[in-house]
C-alpha cells in the first residue's frame, strides 16, 4: 500500500484543497473603490453633494418667496395710500362743489328777493292808505318770502344799530341812548345777512 493511501491527514488535506479550489474568485475592478465611495466620485460623496445642492435650492427659493412677499406688501401699502389720497381729494372736491352750488343758489335767490323789495315797498305804502284791502295780501307776501329766508327788520323803539339801519333824521331827546323813533322804510335780512338796512328817524 502506498503512502498516500495510508496517511489520512494527507487525504483530508487534499479534500480541502479540492473544495477551496472550486470556490470562484471574484475579480475586483480597479475602479471598485470609486463605486464604493472611497474616491471623490464615490456614492457617499455624491449623495452628500446632492443633499447640499437641494438644501441650497430650497433656501434660495425661500429667500426669493420672502423677497417677493415683501415687494407685494410694499406695493399693496403704496396702492392703499394712493386710494386714501384719492378719496380725500374726492371728498374735498365734493365739499367745494356743494359749497359753490349753495352759494350760487343763495346768490340767485338773494337777487330775486332784492328785486322784490320795490314791490314790498309799494305794498306797504298801499297798506298805509288801505289797510283792510292790502293788509291780507301784504301778510301773505311776507309770509311766503319768510319761508325762503327773507325777514323784515323790527327796529321800532330798539337801540340804533348802524349795521341794520340808516339814520336819515334825528330828534333830540333826553340825551340818553340813541334809539329808533320811527321806521321810514323797512329793512330786510336775507339768510341772516342784511339785505337792505332800514331808513329810520332816531332819538336820544
Amino acid at each position: 500500500m502506498s503512502d498516500d493511501a495510508t496517511n489520512p491527514d494527507d487525504e483530508r488535506g487534499s479534500e480541502v484543497d479540492d473544495y477551496t479550489g472550486e470556490v470562484p474568485r471574484i475579480e475586483v475592478p480597479d475602479d471598485a473603490s470609486a463605486l464604493l465611495g472611497d474616491g471623490p466620485t464615490g456614492f457617499g460623496d455624491g449623495d452628500v453633494a446632492d443633499i447640499d445642492d437641494d438644501a441650497a435650492v430650497e433656501e434660495g427659493s425661500a429667500e426669493a418667496v420672502e423677497a417677493d412677499s415683501a415687494e407685494l406688501l410694499a406695493e399693496v401699502d403704496r396702492l392703499r395710500q394712493l386710494a386714501m389720497r384719492q378719496q380725500a381729494d374726492f371728498e374735498n372736491f365734493r365739499k367745494r362743489a356743494t359749497n359753490q352750488q349753495n352759494l350760487e343758489v343763495e346768490r340767485a335767490t338773494g337777487k330775486l328777493a332784492n328785486a322784490l323789495l320795490p314791490v314790498l315797498d309799494a305794498a306797504e305804502a298801499a297798506y298805509v292808505q288801505h289797510p283792510d284791502e292790502v293788509g291780507p295780501l301784504l301778510n301773505q307776501l311776507i309770509g311766503e318770502l319768510k319761508k325762503v329766508g327773507l325777514e323784515p327788520l323790527d327796529l321800532a323803539d330798539q337801540p340804533f344799530d348802524p349795521e341794520l339801519a340808516e339814520a336819515v333824521a334825528h330828534q333830540p331827546g333826553n340825551g340818553g341812548e340813541t334809539i329808533v323813533a320811527e321806521v321810514l322804510r323797512s329793512g330786510y335780512t336775507w339768510q341772516g345777512k342784511t339785505l337792505r338796512p332800514a331808513m329810520v328817524r332816531t332819538t336820544d
